[in-house]
């Protein structure tokens, strides 16, 4: 078990169960209906470790995804960090499993949240972000720093606010930006509109797309979205309503440089490969679009393909 794994621990023991449980059905049908509306769905601290201990998990797991591919593809070490709509900290602990960070600061509107996630971070050890209260479709700009995330805050936002701050942690990021949001098509719709609006401004994308893809080269209904697999506690399982021992969290990323990334992928999966008699098949996208390789035995290609996962480059 992770520190911040045994830190949610500690935070459930604050509350009773049924207390955990009401709040976790709450936020649920908060988010499912008013999502996309900027408007506050928690206040209560409650309300945060609930949230956190039913989300969490997934999230982080779901960024350190998304943040091991745009640093081996950008070729970039940062050492500062800015979290935008932080929520209780999960980006921020994903990016310290794989960076040495010398300085992180948490941006979270929610009291309740900073309060939960300050709570987590003292219990966990490791990363000790600064936090702050921050309205991120405010005018003021935000602190600068090497690395600047933002994970499933933009769809939260009003539609005609996230183009404005997505340019805003643009505006702040020094190194690289890196946004992940939920993988359905209106999460990838999302992160399409700021690829060409951000790319316009001279950005650079290291990841997830193919090195040379101008436009994103995804057409008709396909979305870009990759998985991550989750174990779940009991007391996860509680939460989220559900017996599976584990769940498959669902998401979208865009990374975005300053520079041209040093490694940037030839091609990325896109779904589960398909293993037939002889031959594996690949849905791929390249830079002039999305194609299936197939893959035979006598294929330099053919070991890596037995082993490739969702998502990674080929």
């Amino acid at each position: 078990m992770t520190d911040w794994q045994s830190a949610l621990e500690a935070v459930a023991a604050d509350y009773t169960r049924g207390t955990l449980e009401r709040d976790a059905r709450a936020i649920s049908e908060a988010y499912r209906l008013k999502t996309g509306e900027g408007k506050r769905l928690l206040t209560r601290e409650s309300e945060a470790a609930a949230y956190a201990l039913s989300r969490m998990p997934a999230t982080v797991e779901a960024a350190r995804a998304a943040l091991a591919e745009a640093l081996e593809a950008s070729g970039l070490a940062p050492r500062t960090m800015l979290d935008c709509g932080a929520g209780t900290g999960a980006v921020t602990f994903a990016a310290d499993s794989l960076l040495a960070l010398e300085r992180a600061t948490c941006l979270e509107r929610e009291a309740a949240m900073r309060a939960v996630g300050q709570r987590l971070m003292a219990e966990a050890g490791g990363v000790q972000a600064q936090w702050a209260a921050c309205d991120l479709t405010a005018r003021e700009p935000l602190p600068r720093a090497q690395l600047v995330c933002e994970g499933y805050m933009l769809g939260e936002l009003e539609a005609a606010m996230r183009l404005p701050v997505a340019e805003k942690l643009w505006n702040a990021c020094e190194q690289m930006l890196v946004l992940i949001e939920p993988g359905t098509p209106q999460g990838f719709a999302n992160l399409r509109a700021v690829r060409a609006h951000l790319a316009a401004l001279g950005a650079y994308v290291a990841a997830p797309c193919p090195a040379g893809s101008e436009a994103c080269p995804m057409t008709g209904e396909n979305w870009c979205h990759f998985a991550v697999r989750v174990q779940r506690t009991r007391l996860h399982k509680a939460l989220k309503g559900g017996d599976a021992p584990f769940e498959d969290e669902k998401f979208s990323y865009l990374a975005l440089t300053r520079e041209p990334p040093v490694h940037p992928c030839r091609a990325r999966l896109l779904r589960h490969a398909q293993i037939a008699p002889g031959r594996i098949l690949l849905p791929v996208c390249e830079a002039d679009g999305e194609r299936t390789l197939t893959v035979t035995k006598k294929d330099p290609l053919w070991k890596r393909a037995r082993k490739i996962r969702w998502g990674e480059r080929v």
